[in-house]
């Protein structure tokens, strides 16, 4: 390369010949040239590829060649990456890796679902596609044009499983469209959809380090990093992600911990929707205290938008978790392995076997940092400070609760021009009661948004706005405002 005179700097890719001893040329390869102080290297990307090669390299040069990793893997990306035309009528699962042949046909038919769910990605975002498109469950079971939710003796071909996974999207509700309001969890964060793309690949589980070596690691410093947020010193303590089904259980499932809570005068704040307030130094005062607590519930997948699911207990005592959960099962955890076996984390949950959550909730911290947490909470509580000011004495709404919402959660009541104005009564309560289902059917029959409503002790059915997505903007605020009149105006 230099001979020619081209310029090479680190990173450049360079296609450039091998001679034969005659001169002729032999090969066309690929070379990366890269620089690390006054030391240079080249590398063929044979067919090996240059991860393989790049392993026998000392330290120093793999690290300097890291950035080259993506190029030289990109330039003959399209070579390996290119759509084909594939009759998927005639192939089966069983065509599919691990068969024989099976790289082309598995390739092709990924192709093809990844093409589905960028797809449907895309028009998550855009805002003239609906929220949902409803039917009723008998209308699903009956099925939908060729969309047949009944299970069959026979394999179905792989044409019709890509028709499957495009009618199930179809079916289904966008919960990361910027006018999807009904849950605490909402949004459609591409980092996490990225990670948890990954965790399904790696298909592991999470109960001991041999089989999940980096993701235990990730969970051990991701709770730190959480426990530091809490105020615990030195982010001491433990905890794991869990399924989130604590709350549900009782005390003859779980005797032991239910006795330490009981004997311990525990305080245990839950901290599953609000704890993403901590990730905010404006709004972190809000939960002033918490680092007082023995433990503390925390879902990333609600308020800071982590794909479903990813619910953390975190407790301030080391040990507890194992001793109340641990079985110590012999085929699972030998105290003689060859690596230090208090990594393993499978006695410290109920049911030992764990679904990685933990992989796209770290990425997304390392796409986004701390700062990019905050500035998402800052926005979802100024979304809701606009909504609240826009209704607070706008005609037709009435406030659920005195004061400014100290959280996302905006509760209030539509007041359809026929109540306005009416004294209060048993018979105004009860006609309040049916506004806000009727609105929210309404809502769904024309897929325009969706809101929850709830009643509340002796309160009748308010809609309660919450507002988790990064997507959401004050035009989807003012939207939802706007629809709400429009289909309750005449009720």
């Amino acid at each position: 390369i230099a001979a020619e005179g081209r310029e090479t700097k680190s990173g450049d890719v360079h296609p450039a010949e091998t001679k034969s001893p005659s001169g002729r040329a032999r090969a066309r390869v690929c070379v990366c040239v890269c620089v690390l102080g006054d030391n240079s290297f080249s590398l063929p990307c044979n067919s090996l590829g240059f991860l393989q090669k790049n392993n026998s390299l000392d330290e120093r040069g793999r690290l300097s060649g890291q950035k080259n990793l993506l190029s030289c893997d990109n330039s003959d990306r399209d070579a390996r990456f290119r759509r084909t035309e594939t009759d998927f009528s005639n192939l089966f699962a069983r065509d599919l890796l691990p068969a024989k042949n099976g790289e082309e046909p598995t390739l092709q038919f990924l192709l093809e679902v990844v093409d589905i769910l960028t797809n449907y990605i895309k028009k998550t975002f855009d805002r003239s596609t609906k929220v949902l498109d409803f039917h009723h469950p008998h209308q699903l079971l009956e099925g939908m044009e060729g969309f047949n939710l009944e299970l069959s003796d026979q394999p179905e071909s792989l044409e019709q499983i890509l028709v499957d996974c495009r009618d199930t999207l179809k079916y289904g509700v966008r919960t990361g469209h910027p006018r999807f309001f009904n849950q605490l969890s909402s949004g459609l964060d591409i980092i996490g959809l990225a990670g948890e793309w990954l965790t399904s690949t790696a298909n592991t589980n999470m109960f001991t380090y041999e089989i999940a070596p980096v993701f235990v690691l990730m969970e051990q410093l991701t709770l730190k990093k959480m426990r530091e947020m809490i105020g615990w010193p030195g982010g001491e303590g433990d905890g794991l992600f869990s399924p989130g089904q604590l709350k549900y259980l009782t005390p003859d499932a779980c005797p032991l911990l239910y006795f330490y809570l009981l004997m311990s005068n525990l305080l245990s704040p839950q901290g599953a929707w609000g704890g993403g307030l901590l990730m905010s130094r404006k709004h972190r005062h809000k939960l002033n205290g918490v680092e007082r607590a023995n433990s503390v519930t925390w879902n990333p997948h609600k308020m800071m938008g982590v794909p479903l699911q990813c619910s953390a207990i975190l407790v301030r005592e080391k040990g507890i978790l194992a001793g109340c959960n641990s079985m110590c099962a012999g085929y699972l955890f030998q105290p003689d392995k060859q690596y230090d076996v208090t990594y393993d984390t499978g006695d410290k949950a109920i049911q030992c076997g764990r679904h990685v959550d933990i992989f796209k909730f770290w990425l997304m911290w390392k796409a986004k940092g701390t700062v990019g947490f905050e500035q998402h909470i800052d926005k979802c509580l100024e979304l809701s400070q606009y909504l609240y000011n826009k209704i607070k004495n706008r005609e037709g709404y009435q406030m659920v609760f005195d004061g400014v919402p100290q959280h996302t959660n905006v509760c209030f009541w539509y007041i359809p021009p026929s109540l306005r104005g009416v004294p209060d009564s048993h018979e105004r309560q009860e006609k309040l009661h049916r506004v806000a289902p009727k609105i929210k059917a309404m809502m769904m029959e024309s897929g325009t948004t969706m809101v929850g409503y709830q009643p509340q002790g002796n309160k009748v059915n308010f809609f309660r706005m919450v507002v988790s997505n990064p997507a959401v903007t004050q035009s989807d605020i003012d939207f939802l405002i706007d629809e709400i009149e429009r289909l309750g105006h005449d009720l």
